[in-house]
């Protein structure tokens, strides 16, 4: 019986039981997680386990068969329909980022900004990898700043180039300050090293190119929850389409959003969890060893992933919920809905929202005049994008993703610091973040 049968019938009650109670009910039976050596039969006949598979004439480094694959999918395919999915959708759209880092003693900054998005080329990977040759920008990129107000009008421009082996650079990156009055090409950030003050870096926004790595899959797994609502925050409010307002119990949002057909009867989300290590030949002197991803099974969405430093010890974790944000695409419509990045040695975490994403068309006059520097000049927020999900206080935060020590142990290596431990035993005591004594969160000055 797959996941549809055992989900249809089930009552809106029956439901929303199964998702309050769905992390108890995980830890309580069997494991959630299986190697590939104990995948079912039905499990089996989806996978290919080639390793070295046909390629495409034209384009050496892809795989031959044609995307988006059929069943079995091997590993390799996997991880290209993984890449359908990076944290900036791939199609047209508007929406207002809400973000934000917190640090282990509560220390909490935030801010907004309205982004513009466009596509040059077809929508989805397959328009990024045939739609024009590498060297060619396929997305821009327009973020208007408006939270903090300090801050208002500051915006950035990001013309994202299409990528190869042999042509690596990624952006084009300008900065407008109000105060100056003038737009700043800046140099493209290290691709491996974090924002300022904050724990995802540049290829975790920009997202990575699927044929830099080398792909196997570990197992199977079963995601109950991605990002975790500290007990102190009992609802949300959202901007759902840019339609209006909405409030939300946030017990009950689900990983893939309200919409997926494909949950289990415990209100969990089949996934596959394939790992991608990096080629040094094509990727050197990269601060990420390797990669392992959660990716559903029904879509490849990456739900979860976690990336591992050059020694193979855990440095961080990405969790996310996802939401049909554009039904016209059907599986491939899903979005980033909420983004939570979790930096292990330096115990911060940072929070990207998406609140508000329309998909948009844009005319011929708005792309040649939207996306250049010389508009940032007119400070002209042309489509405004509101938002109300901010988070208000530091105990209101997002717990640390839970860390499943015990699954695929050959592979993953974590190893946390004395004092991280007992933060994290006094967050899952309290069912929220509880910060480092003295600190201005925990009642000290």
């Amino acid at each position: 019986m797959n996941s549809d049968q055992r989900t249809r019938g089930m009552g809106h009650r029956s439901v929303l039981l199964t998702m309050l109670l769905a992390p108890a009910l995980a830890g309580a039976g069997e494991p959630t997680w299986h190697t590939v050596e104990q995948l079912t039969a039905e499990e089996q006949a989806l996978f290919d386990p080639a390793e070295n598979t046909p390629r495409d004439p034209a384009i050496p480094y892809l795989p031959a068969e044609a995307y988006p694959f059929s069943a079995p999918y091997t590993a390799e395919e996997m991880g290209y329909r993984a890449a359908e999915f990076p944290h900036i959708s791939r199609w047209t759209h508007s929406l207002v980022d809400v973000f934000g880092v917190i640090t282990s003693t509560g220390y909490i900054n935030q801010g907004m900004g309205v982004s513009y998005v466009e596509q040059t080329t077809g929508p989805g990977l397959d328009g990024y990898m045939r739609g024009l040759a590498a060297g060619n920008i396929h997305s821009k990129w327009l973020i208007y700043s408006n939270f903090p107000p300090e801050t208002e009008a500051e915006q950035q421009l990001w013309l994202v180039y299409r990528t190869d082996p042999k042509f690596t650079t990624k952006m084009d990156f300008f900065v407008y300050s109000p105060a100056m009055r003038r737009v700043r090409r800046q140099p493209q950030p290290r691709r491996d090293q974090r924002f300022p003050d904050n724990a995802q870096t540049f290829d975790d926004v920009i997202g990575r190119d699927p044929w830099e790595m080398d792909w196997k899959l570990l197992g199977v797994d079963v995601l109950h929850q991605t990002v975790r609502y500290p007990g102190t925050r009992p609802t949300i409010t959202l901007n759902n389409g840019n339609q209006g307002f909405v409030e939300e119990n946030t017990a009950t949002i689900r990983p893939m959003g309200p919409d997926y057909a494909h949950y289990r009867a415990d209100a969990g989300v089949d996934c596959w969890v394939v790992m991608g290590t990096i080629k040094p030949d094509l990727v050197p002197d990269y601060n990420e060893k390797f990669l392992i991803f959660w990716l559903d099974k029904a879509h490849f969405y990456p739900l979860r992933s976690e990336k591992y430093d050059r020694n193979g010890n855990l440095m961080m974790v990405e969790v996310r919920n996802a939401r049909n944000e554009n039904p016209a695409r059907e599986g491939f419509g899903y979005s980033a809905h909420n983004t939570v990045y979790w930096d292990i040695p330096h115990d911060i975490m940072s929070y990207s929202f998406h609140d508000g994403h329309e998909p948009v068309t844009w005319t011929e006059e708005q792309k040649g005049m939207l996306f250049t520097p010389e508009f940032m000049r007119r400070q002209w927020l042309v489509k405004p994008v509101k938002s109300l999900s901010l988070v208000e206080n530091p105990d209101h935060y997002f717990l640390r993703p839970h860390l499943d020590r015990e699954k695929f142990p050959e592979v993953r290596k974590i190893a946390l610091a004395p004092e991280l431990e007992a933060r994290i035993a006094a967050q899952e005591s309290a069912g929220h973040l509880v910060f480092d004594e003295g600190s201005a969160a925990a009642g000290g000055q």
